[in-house]
């Protein structure tokens, strides 16, 4: 049985008491942890470790995310095999990962339909749209004849990086990481995030543009989850490596494909179908923690 180590992530010292819940519960379980090496912390975020010799089951793992978010902690159950040098890759969603909006709700409020577009968003991040392709042509057809000029608008004025992005692709960089924007969403703001962030690859939707205004219909083939993963997958492959080498980020249902055996998937702000699923699930602290679970 491979091991599982559980890391706590927080913006403040972490607490004595939260160690002593942490084990009073997994003891509950059968289950002894072990604690490795001692509280270190990079500047911005606090983290502490512990060793489990046996894996949890789902409602044994919210069972203790509950403990540490109760003491303004995130808690990540990583593969205790997992060597942090192996990690090669990073690959990250755009809308609501690595930036502040959905860039399609904020287009739509140019046409006064955001909050039509958003509800569809909504259900198909929350998985109950379950064709992203249908979801997104729907979307996209209620923007027809909104002014190409609305891009570099919600650009301008709306788009900002989540908390500790810019610090994320710095270092991922930095160690050499092979950097993936992979989204939904589209290559007007893909394009200039990957400039502006130096993303070494990014991928997305292409809006069609006729007479400086969106015809309400995508170019090419749509970028869905099932795109996400085979984008990843490649980049993997020119590397000479698998997803077990790669840490990945999302939000949606659309990215559990592409973050589904990769070796750390870290759910941010996500929704719950996500967190479920995901080795790490940030919900208090900055992209940039990702960093202490690959040191």
């Amino acid at each position: 049985m491979p091991k599982l180590n559980l890391v706590a992530l927080s913006r403040e010292p972490i607490s004595e008491k939260l160690v002593f819940e942490l084990k009073d519960c997994a003891l509950k379980f059968g289950l002894v942890l072990h604690t490795v090496g001692g509280q270190i912390s990079n500047g911005a975020y606090y983290s502490e470790r512990w060793e489990s010799s046996h894996q949890l089951d789902i409602s044994q793992r919210e069972s203790l995310r509950s403990i540490a978010a109760g003491l303004n902690s995130d808690l990540c159950f990583l593969n205790g095999d997992l060597n942090p040098a192996d990690i090669k890759v990073l690959a990250m969603d755009m809308d609501s990962t690595l930036i502040n909006i959905e860039c399609i709700d904020e287009i739509a409020d140019f046409t006064g339909k955001k909050a039509a577009v958003a509800q569809i968003t909504e259900a198909t991040m929350r998985g109950e749209i379950k064709d992203f392709q249908e979801s997104l042509r729907r979307r996209v057809a209620l923007l027809e004849g909104v002014s190409a000029d609305a891009l570099e608008a919600v650009y301008r004025e709306r788009l900002q990086p989540n908390l500790g992005a810019t610090e994320l692709l710095a270092s991922a960089n930095e160690r050499g990481l092979y950097t993936l924007l992979v989204s939904g969403g589209f290559t007007f703001f893909t394009e200039k995030l990957r400039q502006q962030l130096g993303f070494k690859q990014a991928q997305a939707n292409t809006l069609e543009i006729s007479d400086g205004k969106l015809t309400g219909k995508v170019l090419g083939q749509i970028v869905d989850g099932i795109a996400k993963a085979a984008y990843l997958d490649e980049a993997c492959r020119s590397l000479g490596c698998t997803k077990a080498n790669a840490i990945t980020i999302g939000d949606g249902a659309n990215d559990l494909m592409m973050m589904n055996g990769s070796g750390i998937s870290i759910a941010y702000k996500a929704k719950p179908i996500v967190k479920e699923k995901a080795d790490a699930a940030f919900d208090r602290v900055g992209l940039d923690a990702a960093l202490l679970l690959i040191t």
